[in-house]
């Protein structure tokens, strides 16, 4: 019979914390493939530095290289490509730009000249139109790696993959590959580093042309049309190779100059040559046709590349939502704050008012936190009091905890397991007192607590109050956070409920009610996870007041793990997300619509849309500083914590707390914070799929610590 009982026991358990269907599994393949979309879009964007060629200080008059194409012959690289006298090459680099690039080749179209444009894969990938236009037109492209980075300073893997990619972009735009290759931040032969030569070598051996220039206008630095076209003229009739930029920046100077140099240079007797022409090698070597494949791959890299900058204009879109969000929430949160504590204080006192009062406390296997919750209830200094214990199918000694403390004003029932809705309707049939108050087995009052609890019930419209729910047990990094959400959530928003008259929650905890009001809306349901929610907007659909009441302190235990921290927020969540649905009708209903205009929408734009948006804000703080100026994202990123910390110690000092704990806030935002967010996306996928789940009982360990306000 033991053996039964302990099995149908664990059975009852296992059920209670069921998880939700395995959706996880899903959820992580998205987030990848946005974590993945987010990525590339960052490679499309990153650059390790603006345009610019080697500075003379870079210059290694050892390298042996004379000639500015390098190619490999007998495993090792050699210069080659001379330039004839009076013959010109002309190369451009950085491209392709939306502006500048059609201008200078409609230049170089109009003059008959040829060309070399060595592009960025990231750009051909964003505007493959334009790479194909100049093959269209006959002039070559080269391969300037896929975001702008010198290749000597990379290992050889990424090396690789800046070129493949650039290769790949290519030959999904244009159906051709480039063969030839110049480096960022290359100039004359003579500037080549023994570190450059070795990673030239490693590209020569691949079946690259190196290109370098024996002519650098110098032109990225902007230094007027006249100081380019001077520069990119040879001197004493000797052929060059001469390097110019259609991208990385303002390139309308470039456009003159090409339109001056051209006429003038053909005056003193040059011709224009391509690189190719220079090595002796057909269009097939240079650029010699795309396989299917390689083409299918260079389209595939386009679409992802497409798809990731329209996910991240998205997340930019969903991100300075966010952030607009929290700053709004921030400002009302504070200024409502403000308006509840001189509202309070500014209240006329009045004569004593202590009322007969029943507490009802539901209890589920809690023998280890009912006797100190009693005790603390049984011993207030309050006058005509009952307290009524409902032992909800405890398979521990809960019921005989209670009785064994043989006090007259202390009450048990029992039933079977049936839930804290039933348990609680159980109660509240059985109580003698018009006032109710409610309140969770692991909660310890103070002395004065239920006094200041029924002080707003002075006014014959308030039908329920929220009591000060306070963390007892704050040992410990997350006893701390626990404590600092209390403080900086709960109770802040309970003000600006409070104020507004639409709360929509009486906490489990502690939480008072007009029976005459919970008549009115019939027995608690179980329909939800959060009875206490569901409850409160159904007393405010019915026209009663529900307010604050912050000087009625009661301390609860939080849960001591992350797994049953998990538990608990998931059932809160995913309950108010129920209760929500189920008083959507009060949102459009006529008469008293201050919880359905006021307090519902709060609830879904604050506790559901901002938390499910809110991790874009560290996501892109991520992206930023990996890919964008890191300075301006992290002055961002510190000035949206720095408002979290700014309204938590205004919160705090509203409830008379000690600042220390917020000395982990900045911690909290990284690991509590987070996993709030994946309690919240749960419980959103949950309740899209339906799922349905009990009332879950949390171990307790009893360690709950009365702390006097400051």
């Amino acid at each position: 019979m033991g053996l039964a009982r302990g099995q149908a026991a664990s059975e009852r358990t296992r059920r209670r914390i069921r998880r939700p269907p395995a959706h996880w599994s899903l959820l992580a393949f998205l987030f990848f493939v946005l974590l993945a979309l987010v990525l590339l879009q960052g490679l499309t964007v990153l650059s390790n530095g603006r345009s610019a060629t080697a500075s003379a200080g870079q210059a290694s008059s050892g390298s042996g290289l004379r000639l500015p194409v390098l190619l490999e012959r007998s495993g090792r690289l050699k210069s080659s490509g001379a330039v004839p006298p009076r013959t010109v090459v002309l190369t451009f680099d950085d491209g392709p730009d939306p502006r500048f690039t059609p201008q200078i080749a409609r230049v170089l179209r109009r003059f008959h000249v040829p060309a070399t444009f060595f592009v960025i894969g990231s750009r051909v990938v964003r505007y493959p139109e334009i790479a194909r236009r100049l093959v269209r037109d006959g002039f070559e492209l080269g391969n300037h790696t896929f975001t702008h980075v010198n290749p000597a300073v990379l290992p050889g893997w990424e090396s690789r993959l800046e070129v493949d990619l650039t290769d790949t972009a290519i030959a999904g735009a244009t159906g051709r590959r480039a063969r030839l290759f110049r480096p960022p931040y290359s100039s004359t032969p003579l500037s080549v580093t023994p570190a450059q030569r070795r990673a030239y070598t490693a590209l020569a051996r691949r079946g690259f042309a190196v290109v370098l220039s024996t002519i650098d206008t110098r032109d990225w630095s902007r230094p007027g049309t006249g100081a380019i076209v001077r520069a990119a003229i040879p001197g004493r009739g000797r052929g060059a190779i001469v390097l110019m930029h259609d991208g990385g920046g303002d390139r309308s100077q470039t456009v003159r100059a090409v339109e001056r140099l051209v006429p003038a240079l053909r005056a003193r007797g040059y011709r224009f040559a391509t690189v190719r022409s220079l090595i002796g090698a057909g269009p097939a070597v240079v650029e010699p046709a795309a396989t299917p494949v390689e083409r299918l791959r260079g389209h595939l890299l386009a679409t992802s590349l497409a798809v990731a900058r329209v996910v991240t204009a998205l997340l930019a879109v969903l991100l300075a939502t966010a952030a607009a969000l929290a700053v709004v929430r921030a400002g009302i949160l504070a200024a409502f704050a403000r308006r509840h504590v001189r509202r309070v204080r500014g209240a006329a006192v009045e004569g004593p008012f202590e009322p007969a009062v029943s507490v009802v406390v539901p209890a589920f296997n809690e023998s280890v936190a009912i006797e100190r919750c009693v005790r603390s209830i049984a011993s207030s200094d309050y006058q005509e009091l009952e307290v009524i214990v409902v032992d909800d199918g405890s398979d521990d000694d809960t019921a005989g905890i209670v009785a064994g403390l043989g006090l007259d004003s202390v009450r048990v029932l029992r039933q079977a397991n049936r839930g804290k809705a039933s348990a609680l309707n159980r109660g509240v049939s059985a109580v003698r007192h018009p006032l109710v108050v409610t309140v969770d087995a692991d909660t310890v009052f103070e002395p004065g607590t239920l006094r200041e609890l029924v002080q707003p019930f002075r006014d014959a419209r308030v039908g329920a109050v929220a009591g000060n729910t306070k963390v007892g047990n704050r040992s410990g990094l997350l006893g701390w956070w626990q404590h600092i959400e209390y403080v900086m959530g709960f109770n802040l928003d309970r003000r600006l409920y409070d104020v507004l008259n639409c709360m929509p929650t009486v906490p489990g905890a502690i939480g008072a009610f007009r029976r005459q009001a919970l008549d009115a809306i019939g027995p608690i349901s179980a329909a939800t996870l959060a009875e206490d929610t569901d409850m409160t907007i159904a007393i405010g659909r019915a026209g009663w007041r529900v307010v604050f009441a912050e000087r009625a302190r009661a301390w609860t235990e939080a849960p001591a793990t992350l797994g049953a921290l998990w538990r608990q927020r998931y059932r809160w969540s995913y309950g108010t997300m129920q209760a929500v649905w189920k008083h959507k009708a009060a949102v459009f209903e006529r008469g008293h619509t201050k919880i359905g205009r006021r307090g519902l929408p709060y609830l879904v734009l604050f506790q559901v849309l901002l938390p499910l948006l809110a991790p874009l804000i560290d996501l892109f703080a991520i992206y930023g500083l990996l890919f964008l100026d890191p300075v301006p994202v992290a002055l961002y990123w510190a000035a949206f914590n720095g408002l979290q910390l700014a309204l938590g110690a205004y919160a705090f000092r509203l409830d008379r707390e000690s600042m220390r704990p917020l000395l982990t806030m900045p911690l909290q935002q990284f690991v509590y914070r987070q996993l709030m967010y994946l309690v919240v996306i749960e419980s959103v996928i949950s309740a899209i799929l339906g799922t349905r789940l009990r009332w879950q009982h949390l171990d307790r360990t009893g360690e709950v610590e009365v702390v006097a306000p400051r």
